[in-house]
């Protein structure tokens, strides 16, 4: 099931994240993963539009969008490779229209995913903070 993120749902949202940043993101520093925790609970929660996925009752991910861009797209990664990720990004089309995307050029996790998806880019820059490279990726077509 699919719904709208609720204030209860922060603390399981934050270990999601947390769970998938270290296995999609392990190039990063553990300091630069420490400094942005809080993120989930400052940008994506609270001021993007936010979806949960649930299964059996339980929250196993989530996708943030902020205006037209995929802010944050997060599942459990013991559920990873099911389809939930796809229905998350599917409800922010739906609600949303066209979106884009920013996915660390080393995160061949989300990358693959985005590819499979539709995303499409080749418009490359460095995060300041990290020194790596971004993609950006937009997403207009149907699934």
């Amino acid at each position: 099931m699919i719904r709208d993120f609720d204030i209860n749902d922060t603390e399981t949202l934050v270990t999601i994240w947390r769970k998938a940043s270290a296995l999609a993101h392990p190039f990063l520093t553990a300091g630069f993963i420490e400094a942005e925790a809080e993120n989930p609970r400052s940008v994506y929660l609270n001021f993007a539009r936010t979806w949960v996925i649930e299964v059996e009752g339980r929250a196993v991910g989530f996708a943030s969008v902020v205006e037209d861009a995929l802010a944050g797209l997060f599942l459990d990664p013991a559920v990873h490779g099911r389809g939930y990720g796809r229905a998350l990004v599917d409800a922010a089309v739906t609600h949303t229209g066209p979106l884009s995307v920013e996915v660390f050029e080393q995160n061949t996790i989300g990358r693959k995913f985005y590819a499979a998806y539709g995303f499409v880019g080749d418009d490359v820059s460095v995060h300041e903070p990290t020194g790596q490279r971004l993609l950006h990726l937009q997403y207009a077509g149907t699934t």
